[in-house]
């Protein structure tokens, strides 16, 4: 349960309706507590009365047995527990900030783990910073990023995404727009064998008409292939999906009117997730990248075999400081951070390129043809750690689709060494408007004239 100025973790008896509370802080707050394989011990993250941030903590479901996780100046959230013992959590460590807000991003962070790991990932790489908020999946190492589900979709924010038991789907909250007070929203569920752009993989979860309240739902939890718990209202639910609702637990009609239940969690074991084996090499300071063909994939319609002949490789900057959450000081209107020019890498007259890439960069690929001008840009990233081969099928690539067979055999670029980057001469690795682009409109159109309105300076 949590009200402003207090939060409890409380264990509720469904056959007695009694609730136990196990931590009690006035002043502070719990939140996404995550019950261990064997159901006997909670994960979750605590914000001690005059605390600033969030760290981890494990309690046993009896109420003893607490014990601090992580430690340090920055928030520690969303924990859940790996196969293999581990822990994986997001946490404001990385130092960042939100590029549109004044406050600090997270991101995905391992205590010594291993399944799939599905989180949702905030778009912003030359696109609207509000509408692209879905679904990906990464390995517990951090190798073979890939997107789960949405990312070609605009609005709406796929959120509290789990897997259900003994099927391939997944139970989340579609929130609309830009997102919703306490992440309320529809419940849905996904299937993800469609691939991400199919929009008939996606089903809401029928609650029936009487019980709760349409969009209002939050925190759903799979109990079952057909068994749902979720919070509505104040209340703690479980529906079928069909249409059968019932409720568990309302909190009493003269209890605080901001106190509200959040994230409940059967107290009870559960299968453990295969492992998959580490494939980093920590060593290495590069990974590698096998595209194809770089004309097969969505979106690609009107490129002709052999017009791309080089891939772009540009780097999406983090924002290392704070400013005012708009995009101003880098380009009124457009792209919230800057871009680093690391150079290009050849495509084969096939379509294929075989590349050799930094390792833990933000990185993106502009497709150039023979006068270097752009065919297609990529509006997203890819990051490979140190030591890790991936591959793609194509450009703007289905997660569903197998690569083309190549009528001799191997991809053309895979017959030789990965290709390492080759700078472009004379371009600066990051573009600043008055030392690099006015000069040229100086020369080429018209003076430059430097006017200031309303606290920016301007060049027209």
């Amino acid at each position: 349960m949590y009200c402003e100025g207090g939060s409890q973790l409380c264990r509720l008896n469904l056959r007695t309706g009694s609730v136990t509370t196990l931590l009690d802080d006035p002043e502070g707050a719990f939140r996404d507590p995550h019950v261990y394989y064997n159901g006997n011990r909670i994960l979750f993250s605590w914000r001690k009365r005059g605390a600033e941030y969030y760290h981890l903590y494990e309690i046993n479901s009896d109420g003893t047995g607490l014990k601090q996780i992580t430690i340090g100046p920055y928030d520690d959230i969303e924990g859940i527990c790996l196969p293999d013992g581990n822990i994986v959590f997001s946490s404001t460590r990385c130092n960042p900030w939100v590029a549109c807000g004044t406050y600090r991003t997270s991101i995905l962070y391992r205590c010594n783990g291993d399944g799939r790991v599905m989180y949702m990932r905030w778009e912003y790489v030359d696109r609207n910073q509000m509408r692209y908020q879905h679904l990906w999946t990464i390995n517990p190492d951090e190798t073979g990023v890939m997107v789960l589900d949405g990312n070609q979709f605009p609005n709406n924010v796929f959120i509290d995404a789990k897997p259900i038991p003994n099927s391939d789907k997944i139970v989340y909250v579609d929130i609309p727009l830009h997102g919703m007070e306490d992440r309320r929203g529809t419940l849905m569920v996904l299937d993800p064998k469609y691939g991400p752009d199919e929009r008939a993989a996606v089903k809401p979860i029928d609650l029936g008409q009487v019980v709760a309240q349409p969009g209002q739902s939050m925190d759903p939890y799979p109990v079952a292939n057909d068994l749902f718990l979720f919070v509505n209202d104040r209340k703690i639910l479980m529906t079928d999906g069909c249409g059968h609702t019932y409720p568990l637990y309302s909190l009493p009609e003269d209890s605080h009117p901001n106190l509200m239940i959040q994230e409940p969690r059967p107290i009870i074991p559960r299968k453990r997730e295969n492992i998959i084996p580490a494939r980093i090499d920590p060593g290495r300071a590069t990974g590698r990248l096998a595209l194809m063909d770089v004309t097969f994939g969505r979106n690609m319609k009107g490129v002709k075999p052999g017009e791309v002949k080089k891939l772009l490789v540009l780097e999406q900057l983090p924002k290392p400081f704070n400013t005012n959450g708009g995009p101003e000081p880098t380009s009124m209107g457009g792209t919230f951070t800057l871009k680093r020019i690391l150079g290009t890498v050849p495509v084969e007259p096939d379509g294929s390129a075989y590349m050799e890439l930094p390792a833990l960069r933000s990185l993106f690929f502009v497709a150039l043809d023979e006068n270097d001008l752009s065919v297609k840009r990529m509006q997203s990233f890819v990051t490979l750690q140190p030591g890790e081969f991936t591959s793609c099928s194509g450009c703007h690539e289905k997660r569903t689709n197998t690569p083309r067979k190549p009528s001799n055999g191997l991809p053309m670029a895979l017959r030789k060494p990965a290709s390492p980057i080759v700078p472009i001469p004379d371009i600066p690795e990051v573009f600043d408007y008055p030392r690099d682009i006015q000069p040229i409109l100086n020369r080429y159109c018209i003076a430059g004239t430097a006017v200031q309105r309303k606290g920016w300076l301007w060049f027209l």
